[in-house]
């Protein structure tokens, strides 16, 4: 491949003139979005009293992307960077300011979703058509949710029914011979809401390797989702929620000659029920699971993971003060010829949040027995403060740990002996807001010790090596982030400057950059939307020794939509405009140029 130009030496200029109002596109929120917060500390919150960097994406901007599924969306925002060998459909990783992609805790509608084999959300499988809204939350959260959260939480929120019934039809063609066909409806009768949702997308995609097989690696996802909920009076509420993403995607293996083909499977299912006793006191009690499949063909390889959750979460409020209790039950397991086995955790959390005139304060404190490695206690603190108007300096400080995966400690390449994993986290942001205009600045130092790695050859069966608590990282950075409007158009982006670092050889952490920016631009033009999107990264390492180059990149996307009649909506995009040849795995292509048309009705009643 040949050496690209340094992305950020030509975006230096576009970075001058925005840095005022710049970052993600997707930190300020849309009007039509509740200006209300769950993932922060599993209890509503309005977003003025959020302390945690967090980010909301709506279902207006999910529209607007045209991304496959939910991976390719959030590597646009802030602090993420995407990992993937091949096209969609293929083995991907998201880094969150600079984690390991296991140090990210996932949920779909509170849904707890992980992989006992590689560890992490299985991103390539969680499709975009369904999802109403996303919310991202930035540092350790261990303290609300155990086990896992040591970089921050993703939480997916499927489409609820509101209003009268609604359906609505979507088709979408685009390059490389994709095509999208979603339908589905909404609504609500009386005392009863519903949704119910069908996505089929296919692509016969591009070769994804340089090397080996010149054969194109293509997709194709089935996606599905329903919500169904009942509102028996004025204090309960009984609520299911499931979905199902079925995934197969051709891939270049290491042997020349196969045809590769994955086929993935990820389902969710959850009940709920809310209880609001008083003015002051509510409850809810959840019960969830979650299965992940995933198998490999003609090269054998069959992974199945189990997620079972049970919480109970109590709330108590009153003036500025809430106070949360919570009891948790998580049980994990994983079939893995010849693994099947299973752990679980019993885990108690106790939360106090206040928000009175200049002052916002928050503390979270959880203890987890783990049926495997005993108790893990942990905790976060976090502290604003509004001192002056439309400004406010916040400080947090919390621990987080994650458990080895079962197949981490109990494959072939696994070790008995290996601890989890731990972190200590300080982070320090100013931010203002005025009107539409938002600026914030977040300062964060994460120190990982007993990092998993794959060493040499040792307290394993394999002579090929093993898993091991030999690794420490030091995950350091500043992100600035905002949005402005000036005139008649929207700007917004963000800049991260990280640097995620081995403690002990000083090496950058494999397939991180240390500069990441992403600016975004919309403006109405007589009856269209038209936005362009700017995404840069600096070069990076594709191995730990840090002697494999991945080159710097700059891409330039384009989108417009109009609504063609009061019922019909168009949305064009161009993505990777210049048609870089760039990587993101070493080996592995990316797409070139891309287009995409999509149609889409929403008849109203």
């Amino acid at each position: 491949m040949k050496k690209l130009p340094h992305p950020l030496r030509r975006a230096a200029l576009p970075l001058a003139l925005s840095c005022a109002f710049a970052p993600v596109f997707a930190q300020t929120v849309a009007a039509d979005l509740p200006d209300t917060v769950v993932t922060a500390t599993r209890s509503a919150q309005p977003l003025a009293d959020v302390l945690a960097d967090v980010t909301l994406i709506d279902r207006a901007q999910i529209e607007a992307s045209g991304a496959v599924n939910v991976a390719d969306l959030l590597q646009r925002q802030a602090g993420l960077e995407l990992s993937r060998n091949g096209g969609p459909g293929t083995t991907t990783s998201l880094f969150m300011r600079g984690a390991e992609n296991r140090f990210t805790a996932v949920y779909i509608d509170g849904i707890r979703l992980d992989t006992q084999a590689t560890g992490g959300a299985p991103w390539e499988t969680l499709a975009l058509a369904q999802v109403e809204r996303i919310e991202i939350v930035r540092g350790p959260a261990a303290a609300v949710y155990g086990s896992d959260a040591i970089a921050g939480v993703v939480q997916i929120f499927t489409r609820k029914g509101e209003g009268s019934f609604s359906p609505y039809v979507g088709v979408g063609v685009g390059s490389y011979r994709t095509g999208k066909l979603e339908a589905g409806f909404s609504g609500r009768n009386g005392a009863v809401d519903y949704a119910l949702g069908l996505a089929r997308d296919a692509s016969r995609g591009f070769d994804s390797r340089e090397s080996g097989n010149t054969d194109l690696d293509g997709y194709r996802q089935t996606a599905l989702s329903g919500r169904l909920g009942w509102q028996i009076d004025q204090a309960h509420r009984l609520e299911l929620t499931g979905t199902h993403t079925d995934m197969k995607a051709d891939y270049d293996g290491y042997t020349a000659g196969l045809d590769d083909l994955s086929h993935s499977r990820l389902a969710t299912l959850g009940a709920s029920w809310a209880a609001q006793w008083s003015a002051r006191y509510s409850t809810r009690l959840s019960v969830s699971e979650s299965q992940h499949r995933y198998e490999t063909l003609p090269s054998p390889y069959l992974s199945r993971t189990t997620l079972r959750n049970v919480l109970l979460q109590n709330e108590w409020r009153q003036g500025g003060h809430l106070v949360t209790a919570a009891l948790e039950r998580r049980e994990d397991r994983l079939l893995n010829d010849p693994i099947d086995q299973g752990r679980h955790q019993n885990a108690i959390a106790l939360g106090y949040g206040y928000s009175s005139g200049a002052h916002t304060l928050q503390v979270n404190l959880r203890h987890d027995r783990d049926s495997e490695f005993g108790g893990q206690t942990t905790g976060g603190v976090a502290y604003g403060y509004s001192f002056a108007p439309g400004w406010r300096v916040t400080g947090a400080a919390g621990t987080a740990f994650r458990v080895p995966t079962l197949y981490q400690r109990f494959s072939d390449y696994g070790n008995p002996d290996l601890v989890p994993e731990k972190s200590r986290n300080v982070e320090l942001g100013v931010h203002w807001a005025q009107g539409a205009s938002r600026l914030g600045v977040t300062a964060y130092r994460n120190r990982v010790t007993n990092l998993i790695t794959f060493g040499a050859a040792g307290p394993c069966g394999s002579v090929y090596g093993c898993y091991e608590n030999t690794g420490r990282a030091i995950l350091r950075g500043v992100t600035l982030s905002g949005a402005h409007k000036l005139g008649g158009v929207n700007l917004s982006g963000s800049l991260d400057l990280q640097d995620p670092r081995d403690a002990a050889t000083g090496n950058l952490l494999a397939r991180r950059a240390k500069r990441i920016l992403k600016l975004g631009a919309d403006t109405r033009v007589a009856d269209w939307t038209l936005g362009a999107e700017v995404q840069a990264s600096s070069r990076r390492y594709d191995n730990a020794a840090n002697t494999t180059v991945l080159g710097g990149y700059g891409l330039v996307n384009l989108y417009a939509s109009t609504t063609l009649a009061r019922e019909w909506t168009l949305l064009a995009r161009i993505d990777n405009l210049g048609d870089k040849n760039y990587q993101v795995a070493s080996g592995y292509n990316t797409p070139g140029r891309t287009f995409y048309l999509g149609l889409r009705w929403t008849p109203k009643f």
